[in-house]
């Protein structure tokens, strides 16, 4: 009875059932304690983010390991709760004293894949800390103890690992091949151990979102997803929806996005509290993007630190024409990544080049152009090659360089669509500002014209743009957003202009307003347009 249980509880872990495993290993530990059966109820209430049971499991199967002079078992079993403390909990400190108690259980030892699976661990830390080389050659060790020992998940995790490094790198290409076999190997049921196969998946997805592949990350989510719906369970924790999420709104799509942001945030703030500013920070920039710059402070605000709230910060800098504070802020984000050629330093180097161009110190906004397309070209996806060109075009026309500007502004339109959409619209903005400057109204507001349904809220300057061009954008205000979220979740006029302290024939007339915006008539038919343009 019990060696079925056990034998049953690997299955169903094997097949994502995870609430079958629990309940298959609960019933080997009615009949006996063992550390095998606490080992895998231990995964099983990893997967369920049961983070007490996993814990306690965990803890249990240690000490049964080692009171049974199993030092090898023991000491796979300190590295899982160091990888948990530190992923639930954020706990550093405890995470590093069970890694090292894992590292002195295995100095007794011979080779075994337990020493390749702390080595990798190692490799991470090193990545955290900026260490690439030395992530590289953690990793590189990894593997090679994976492969000697015939553990693929082992192998194939270090070979994402290495291929996240090499990416950092700017070794683009060669760090891609590597995560793209490893989650070929994580999707195609080589991993003995799902929890490596969902890591591989998160590392593919950020490494793509750093370097803005969003072709790649579609092909792969779509897999990943597919590979989700077979196994009938969520394959991908809170931290890798994050990063889905903030591609899924560079792709345009923003009421999805928003919907994972959403659920990202709820799940990482009940399971994994000290990861859950992963979705802060998108869910922020996602706000940015749709025009409701106050949400978005207050969620940058929340984790200023961060490197995606630094930058969306900048951004808002810039879209309220800001440029001196945008770029007290970026330069405050280079000197956190020294090291010339970094991707890591791509995005502060593009925004810099806005600011310092609307500064008007040239020669400073010349030396990080210079230094953000070469990072532009070392990776080659569209969208940063885009980037890079529209940069030149900024760095250009602030130089009243406009037929070089429109040049370059006319290369990052083609590149964008229909990758990213919004950027497209952006792109096609200042095309028609550079087109405007040379005295070709007509052609200016044709571009301008095919921006606008892509452009959800235009910044400032392009609003200005737009009124010059005699066009009105199609979107809304910030306070008639607010109106029409309140009419959306059922509330009358007198309600609405209760909660926003206005009157109710202030109400009225943005009613009346949203409704010229939207080419719509009635409310619900305001609601439901809004909602297709990522408003709500």
């Amino acid at each position: 009875m019990y060696d079925e249980a056990v034998a049953a509880g690997r299955v169903a872990l094997s097949q994502g059932a995870w609430s079958v495993a629990r309940a298959r290993f609960e019933a080997a530990l009615e009949l006996v304690e063992t550390p095998e059966a606490f080992e895998g109820l231990s995964w099983a209430a990893w997967w369920l983010e049961e983070v007490a049971a996993c814990l306690n499991a965990r803890e249990q199967a240690y000490l049964l390991y080692r009171r049974a002079g199993d030092a090898r078992s023991a000491a796979r079993m300190a590295l899982w709760l160091g990888d948990d403390h530190n992923e639930f909990h954020g706990g550093a400190a405890v995470a590093e004293g069970w890694f090292n108690r894992a590292a002195r259980l295995l100095d007794e030892l011979e080779s075994c894949p337990e020493r390749g699976w702390l080595t990798v661990f190692d490799a991470h830390a090193a990545l955290g800390g900026h260490d690439t080389s030395r992530a590289r050659e953690l990793a590189v060790q990894a593997r090679e103890v994976g492969r000697r020992h015939g553990a693929v998940d082992l192998e194939m995790f270090s070979l994402a690992t290495e291929g996240l490094a090499l990416v950092e790198e700017g070794a683009v290409a060669e760090g891609m091949r590597c995560l793209d076999e490893a989650t070929a190997a994580a999707l195609g049921g080589e991993y003995e151990n799902l929890a490596p196969a969902a890591w591989t998946c998160c590392r593919l997805i950020s490494a793509c979102e750093e370097v803005r592949d969003y072709e790649r990350a579609a092909q792969w989510c779509r897999q990943i997803e597919e590979f989700s719906r077979r196994m009938e369970a969520r394959f991908v924790t809170g931290v890798c929806r994050a990063h889905y999420a903030a591609i899924l709104g560079w792709q345009g799509n923003l009421t999805e996005a928003e919907r994972e942001l959403t659920a990202a945030r709820e799940d990482l703030t009940a399971n994994r509290p000290h990861w859950r500013v992963e979705a802060v920070v998108r869910l922020g920039e996602l706000r940015r993007r749709q025009g409701r710059s106050a949400e978005a402070e207050a969620l940058f605000d929340e984790a200023p630190w961060h490197s995606v709230a630094q930058r969306g910060l900048a951004e808002l800098c810039l879209d309220r024409e800001d440029p001196a504070a945008a770029r007290e802020l970026l330069e405050r984000m280079l000197r956190r990544t020294p090291s010339p050629g970094s991707v890591s330093r791509a995005w502060p180097l593009e925004l810099l080049v806005r600011a310092e161009s609307a500064l008007g110190d040239h020669a400073s906004a010349a030396a990080h152009l210079a230094e953000f397309c070469s990072i532009a070209s070392v990776v080659g996806t569209r969208p940063l090659r885009a980037a890079a060109r529209f940069a030149e075009g900024v760095h250009a026309a602030a130089q009243d360089d406009h037929e070089g500007a429109c040049d370059c502004f006319e290369d990052a339109v083609d590149l964008l669509e229909p990758l990213a959409p919004i950027e497209a619209g952006r792109a096609r903005l200042e095309l028609a500002r550079s087109l405007l400057a040379l005295g070709r109204p007509d052609a200016a507001g044709r571009e301008a014209r095919i921006a606008l349904p892509a452009v959800a809220v235009p910044n400032r300057s392009e609003a200005a743009l737009l009124t010059v061009l005699g066009l009105q954008s199609t979107v809304l205000s910030e306070r008639q957003v607010e109106v029409l979220r309140l009419i959306a979740s059922g509330h009358g006029d007198r309600e609405i202009a209760g909660r926003l302290v206005i009157s109710e024939h202030t109400v009225h007339r943005h009613v009346a307003n949203i409704y010229t915006r939207l080419g719509c008539s009635t409310r619900a038919a305001a609601v439901s347009q809004a909602t297709q343009l990522g408003l709500l």
